[in-house]
């Protein structure tokens, strides 16, 4: 009639999550005094922080679609109790609360500062490389649908014919982000992926990879303009630490004059791939004689491996939140995510021996 086995005894030694609770529980505890900065000490009590970050963890590993999933996942999965920290006869919280306390956590800029430690961690451990570097950008589909793609100064529109899902018919109307906007979420703009592709109401994510083992290094995330990833590219570069000389790959796209200028007052070296389709290549034989330029230009093509993830398991193909602030955010911590699970597997590799 009696149990008396806890969620600490049916999780297997050796599973995967034991070894990122270990390290996500060294950074929430170097996190503790903002956390209790956070709160007042007056009202309900609220959902603790640690446990709040380990549950949207646990979201993004496990690609669990919703809040409301994820707490129905938690009211008898033991081995999410148990990386959550949350007692078998412990209740599971409501949602909405659940999201309130999580907008608590964007002001607080949890998030970034969540992802420095995972990147100090990888560091402490010698996994990542603080000299060559690789750059990107991918588009992340809104969470709005095209019918809210609207004019900004339009006039009076028709009585819909379903007010729940009216139809919409925009074929042969030219729709461009100087005259249309989204009234579900202002912030996303229309862009393609490429020439014949169709275009969708999206986000700009970025990412600057370290070169050694692929991990994330800095993340970025801007609306979806022609220039975003440049724009993006060259702030992360600026926040490259220390004043040593860097090389920084990237794709075709990054092979502008005044893109390769500006790396340079960096000091760093942009081996970026040669645009000479229609123009003269910005990057010339400086630059390509040199066998790192090489090295970069295969290593670049690892930074696809990091969009794939958060895309496929992260839940960033189609975006689950709207505005840039909270779009931002949850690419940061998937970001963070993705860096924990190339951190154990990394470190399991090492100690088999096999790096």
């Amino acid at each position: 009639m009696f149990s008396y086995l806890s969620p600490e005894q049916r999780v297997p030694s050796d599973h995967p999550l034991r070894a990122i609770r270990q390290v996500t529980d060294t950074i929430l505890k170097e996190m503790s005094r903002l956390f209790s900065e956070m709160y007042s000490e007056i009202g309900r009590r609220s959902i603790p922080p640690e446990k709040l970050l380990r549950a949207l963890l646990l979201q993004i590993l496990y690609t669990v679609r919703s809040e409301r999933m994820l707490m129905e996942q938690l009211e008898y999965n033991l081995l999410f109790r148990w990386f959550v920290g949350l007692n078998m006869d412990e209740p599971v919280w409501d949602v909405t609360v659940f999201t309130k306390n999580r907008d608590r956590l964007l002001k607080a800029d949890v998030a970034k500062q969540f992802f420095a430690l995972v990147v100090e961690q990888a560091q402490s451990l010698n996994l990542m490389s603080d000299e060559h570097f690789t750059v990107d950008g991918t588009l992340l589909e809104a969470c709005a649908s095209l019918k809210s793609f609207k004019k900004v100064s339009g006039g009076e529109e028709p009585p819909p014919d379903d007010p729940g899902n009216p139809t919409v018919d925009f074929h042969g109307e030219s729709r461009s982000n100087e005259t249309h906007a989204s009234t579900t979420d202002d912030d996303a703009l229309l862009a393609r992926k490429g020439a014949g592709k169709e275009a969708k109401l999206s986000y700009s994510g970025h990412v600057l990879m370290e070169n050694r083992n692929g991990l994330v290094a800095d993340v970025e995330v801007l609306q979806a303009t022609g220039t975003a990833e440049r724009n993006a590219a060259l702030i992360m570069i600026e926040k490259i630490p220390g004043d040593h000389p860097v090389t920084v790959g990237g794709d075709k796209l990054y092979d502008t004059k005044d893109f390769v200028a500006e790396t340079r007052n960096m000091n760093a070296t942009p081996h970026v791939a040669q645009n000479n389709k229609g123009r003269k290549s910005a990057i010339d034989g400086r630059t390509t004689r040199h066998p790192g330029y090489g090295i970069s230009q295969r290593k670049r093509k690892r930074i696809e491996e990091v969009f794939g993830w958060m895309k496929t398991v992260g839940g960033m193909r189609k975006l689950r939140h709207r505005g840039l602030e909270l779009v931002g955010w949850m690419f940061t911590f998937a970001a963070a995510a993705y860096n924990l699970v190339r951190i154990r597997n990394l470190s399991t590799a090492i100690e088999a021996g096999n790096v």
